[in-house]
């Protein structure tokens, strides 16, 4: 029931009428999955109109496979926005502040999310691909410690520590000291860095 619902959440306002059409639904099943969204904190609803915000077709993604829908299932529903949406609402529910898609130049890179607190930045790279080998992964970590090593050069004093945030990862992993995080793992993840700085890899300004 809930997969129907995915791919009409939309960021903005829409309308039960609406929401039927891209779900592919009728009307009660419609006001049914919207009713259990909105219940457990995706969209709110306003009048007969239902307001999604960047973060919510993740999370409707991850209440979807708690329900018993399969990751294979839901990721043709999702995109690396709605990694970089819920990346960045918890970061800022937990009093970080927040850059996306923050771009270096010289040589030119991007970062995902950057979020700052307590003077250490925590920059993550959303990766939405299935399981892949351990070869592609490690290389993936080489590139973001990489970015993260740029962005230390390019900020003065700063202390970051590089992150992968992934869709398929089952557990908290490391290579290199680098969290390998699966996003549904990702707020708890947050909750306890700070305490657990000597076991990542913090880079800082030399």
């Amino acid at each position: 029931m809930l997969i129907k619902g995915l791919g009409a959440v939309i960021p903005g306002g829409i309308s039960v009428q609406d929401f039927c059409a891209i779900a592919g639904t009728d009307k009660a099943m419609a006001k049914k999955i919207l009713e259990s969204f909105v219940k457990n904190g995706i969209g709110r609803f306003e009048g007969d109109v239902i307001d999604f915000d960047s973060a919510d077709k993740l999370k409707a993604a991850i209440f979807a496979i708690k329900n018993g829908a399969t990751i294979d299932e839901v990721a043709v529903h999702l995109d690396w926005r709605d990694f970089e949406g819920l990346v960045a609402k918890i970061f800022e529910a937990k009093g970080f502040s927040v850059i996306k898609n923050l771009m270096l130049t010289k040589p030119r890179m991007e970062i995902d999310v950057v979020g700052i607190r307590l003077g250490i930045a925590v920059l993550v790279d959303c990766k939405h691909w299935k399981r892949q080998s351990p070869s592609t992964l490690r290389n993936t970590v080489t590139k973001q410690i990489q970015r993260v090593r740029h962005y230390v050069k390019k900020t003065r004093g700063a202390m970051a520590v590089p992150v992968i945030v992934t869709l398929y990862q089952e557990q908290l992993s490391f290579i290199e000291k680098v969290p390998i995080v699966p996003i549904l793992q990702f707020s708890s993840f947050v909750d306890e860095i700070y305490g657990n700085l000597d076991q990542v890899n913090v880079i800082e300004t030399e």
